[in-house]
């Protein structure tokens, strides 16, 4: 986080995401007073600028002061009207962070400036609770420091991990960004499972919840993978082994594979609905 203490940032829209990298970054360390929040809503500016004391911005304009990254955080539907604004206030070679899903490096690029150091990353929603998990890639230009920088501000709301293929980001979206949905659809489940087999729902939910945040901490903090993990719980003609069995009939392993391949699927396909090349914001 050293390396962002004096920087000025400048983030593109002020949601969930971006309060969650603001909160992120003045815990780690960094000043209020140095993080600028553009967003139409003027309820979010209030919000921000009361709960944070970051300064706000209801447009920006060629008078809005200089930043050293700019977050772009907007949904993937607003993209194409706000980059040419965002393309009025960068420099030559700006570092630019995309959060926005789908927003591919050559979408991007093509609506900045053409030095624009643009690092494409892919957050999940365990980042509004400083445990997400992003991954990052790399445009063209983004200088060794520039990595750090993007590196330090994606860091402040959990792990970061670099992909050198930008193909791969759609694997990063069908496994960590989906993913919490799959452990909570198994949680759901289960918790319901629970109540049929007798429980009272908050004792269910309870022991749902208590076992999940387990077994994540198990696999956070072992040196053991999910499989080793998995068979020491699982003693020989035990319960663990019965319930698996059944999982085994329903080709459970096979439906897992199936679900990431059909929401790396999507991902590309969003990525093309993106911003279309006839709606492409053409740069001054």
């Amino acid at each position: 986080m050293a390396v962002m203490m004096n920087q000025q940032l400048l983030f593109m829209g002020g949601g969930h995401m971006a309060s969650a990298l603001i909160g992120g970054l003045i815990e780690a360390g960094l000043p209020a007073h140095q993080i600028q929040v553009c967003d139409p809503n003027e309820s979010a500016r209030q919000r921000l600028s009361e709960h944070f004391g970051v300064g706000t911005l209801a447009a920006l304009t060629p008078q809005t002061e200089p930043a050293d990254a700019v977050i772009i955080a907007v949904k993937p539907q607003v993209l194409a009207a706000v980059l040419p604004d965002v393309a009025g206030v960068i420099h030559p070679g700006q570092l630019v962070i995309s959060t926005v899903a789908g927003a591919r490096l050559d979408t991007l690029q093509a609506g900045l400036d053409e030095s624009a150091a643009i690092v494409r990353s892919m957050p999940n929603t365990p980042a509004l609770m400083g445990a997400g998990m992003t991954g990052l890639v790399a445009g063209e230009g983004v200088t060794g420091t520039q990595r750090q920088h993007a590196e330090a501000i994606m860091a402040s709301v959990g792990q970061v991990l670099w992909f050198a293929d930008e193909a791969d980001l759609d694997a990063v979206t069908a496994v960590s960004g989906s993913g919490p949905a799959y452990f909570f659809a198994l949680a759901e489940h289960l918790t319901a499972a629970a109540v049929r087999a007798g429980l009272a729902p908050e004792q269910a939910r309870q022991l749902v919840q208590q076992t999940a945040a387990g077994a994540g901490q198990m696999m956070a903090h072992s040196e053991l993978d999910a499989g080793a993990l998995r068979a020491q719980v699982t003693s020989p003609g035990g319960t663990t082994e019965a319930a698996l069995a059944v999982l085994d009939q329903g080709q459970f392993a096979t439906l897992i594979e199936q679900a990431v391949q059909a929401a790396m699927a999507r991902a590309r396909a969003l990525s093309e609905d993106v911003m279309p090349k006839d709606v492409m914001p053409k740069k001054g």
